[in-house]
């Protein structure tokens, strides 16, 4: 795989992010309330929660595009600048017409060059660029293809390779495996993972359910209710800290390499927590699966 960052003389004990005592109020409502975490090079931290739980806000305040109520967002020991290129981002949806005359390379060569106007003439060393970004994340083979008519694993792989072009030091990726079946999930994830542990580059994914990226994850960052709880996965999804988070008694179980939550009959369940965890077939127990 190419060298993905650029030269840094940053201790690699330094966070290259590092959210302190963010919060966030919207119409009146607070949406996030004293988030702290932090994402150290080489690591691959999760940021799970179910949709509303605050995932989203707490990217926007990361790429700048929410000013919060409190708090402050570090990027490598200092405030976020306003063009910030040690910050790549991989966007949940993307809307692709298969019949848009756009190739896998032009997709990719947008990261170097898709916030200048004009039309950036061809070079050797823009391709070879292009090129060294596709072999490492494994898409060559469809680097001509148009983007529209690849599948959801694969246009996960260009879209990553178009974030990681300009050599960024945070890589952010926002539920990259929602809608992708069970062998393109395991792919993308053990790329990430790649990406992080050979080359340095803390990479912060967002998913609704744990379980994907259980193997690969160094640490977790649970949000429930725009509270967080931060740690490895071992010392954040307990029957305590969750039962604490969600304000109601949950159960963690651990059964066959998944973690389950069991959440307790009580009519003033969470409807939240219920939507998030994804109920099994068994509704006697109301066990879910995180």
């Amino acid at each position: 795989m190419a060298d993905l960052t650029e030269s840094t003389s940053a201790d690699s004990r330094t966070p290259i992010l590092e959210l302190d005592g963010i919060g966030v109020w919207l119409s009146g409502r607070e949406i996030l309330h004293d988030v702290k975490f932090e994402v150290r090079p080489g690591e691959l931290v999760g940021l799970i929660g179910s949709n509303g739980a605050g995932k989203t806000t707490i990217f926007r305040v990361i790429l700048g595009l929410l000013t919060p109520s409190s708090g402050r967002v570090l990027i490598v020991g200092g405030p976020r600048p306003r063009r910030n290129r040690s910050v790549g981002y991989v966007p949940q949806k993307i809307a692709l017409d298969p019949d848009m005359p756009l190739r896998s390379r032009d997709l990719v060569a947008l990261g170097l060059d898709g916030h200048k106007l004009g039309v950036s003439l061809p070079s050797r060393r823009r391709r070879e660029m292009v090129d060294e970004m596709l072999h490492a994340v494994d898409a060559m083979p469809f680097a001509n293809a148009r983007v529209g008519s690849l599948s959801g694993g694969e246009q996960q792989r260009v879209m990553i390779a178009h974030a990681l072009i300009s050599r960024p030091k945070l890589l952010l990726l926002d539920e990259p495996l929602a809608n992708l079946d069970l062998r393109s999930e395991q792919e993308v994830v053990e790329l990430l993972a790649e990406i992080a542990k050979e080359h340095g580059v803390a990479v912060l994914i967002s998913a609704h359910d744990l379980n994907p990226v259980l193997p690969v994850v160094d640490r977790v960052v649970y949000v429930a209710h725009g509270h967080v709880a931060s740690g490895t996965t071992d010392e954040v999804v307990t029957t305590d800290v969750l039962s604490q988070l969600y304000g109601h008694n949950v159960d963690v179980i651990r059964l066959h390499g998944r973690i389950l939550v069991v959440a307790g009959p009580s009519p003033r369940a969470d409807p939240a927590l219920m939507e998030q965890l994804g109920r099994l077939s068994n509704p006697v127990d109301d066990t879910v699966a995180v």
